[in-house]
């Protein structure tokens, strides 16, 4: 009975304590750190949908906008067309990367504004049939995008499916 103590329970000896404060000074420093990192995360592509066409008369004729962009690329040669002029194809997007940041500059001489805003209209859709695959998509947004595009939309031809 050399290790028993006077009462015979052991509570003499040492208790093992946690101190949790310096686990909460960093658990709180943690918690700063990304409150403040948070923000700088990249955002989701963002996506505007059309709104309702508004109820018009059925005699009234709506003209296209003149100053609308529109990039088509052909199914089967891969080239690129800008309002109907031909410009390459997706190998290369040099070509429709300068005529579009030629556009811009001319729009920008001009003034030629957005509606309703007092931005520059850099607005450019890209059309592609179902049959183009994504990759060569991507390179003309790509293209576009490096012109200075601001928005840039996309178009299908065939909308059931």
């Amino acid at each position: 009975m050399g290790m028993s103590g006077v009462g015979g329970d052991g509570s003499d000896g040492a208790v093992p304590n946690i101190n949790v404060t310096p686990l909460i000074d960093v658990l709180l420093v943690l918690l700063i750190i990304f409150m403040i990192i948070s923000p700088m995360k990249p955002h989701q592509f963002e996506a505007k949908v059309p709104s309702e066409p508004k109820d018009l008369p059925e005699n009234v004729e709506i003209e296209p906008n003149p100053l609308t962009l529109v990039v088509a690329i052909e199914t089967g040669t891969l080239g690129i067309k800008l309002n109907n002029e031909s410009l390459g194809d997706t190998s290369d997007t040099q070509p429709l990367v300068d005529r579009l940041s030629q556009v811009f500059k001319q729009r920008e001489d001009g003034n030629v504004v957005r509606e309703g805003t007092n931005e520059i209209e850099k607005t450019v859709f890209i059309k592609a049939p179902k049959g183009v695959r994504y990759g060569d998509v991507v390179k003309v947004i790509d293209g576009v995008k490096q012109a200075g595009a601001q928005p840039v939309g996309l178009q299908i031809d065939d909308l059931s499916g």
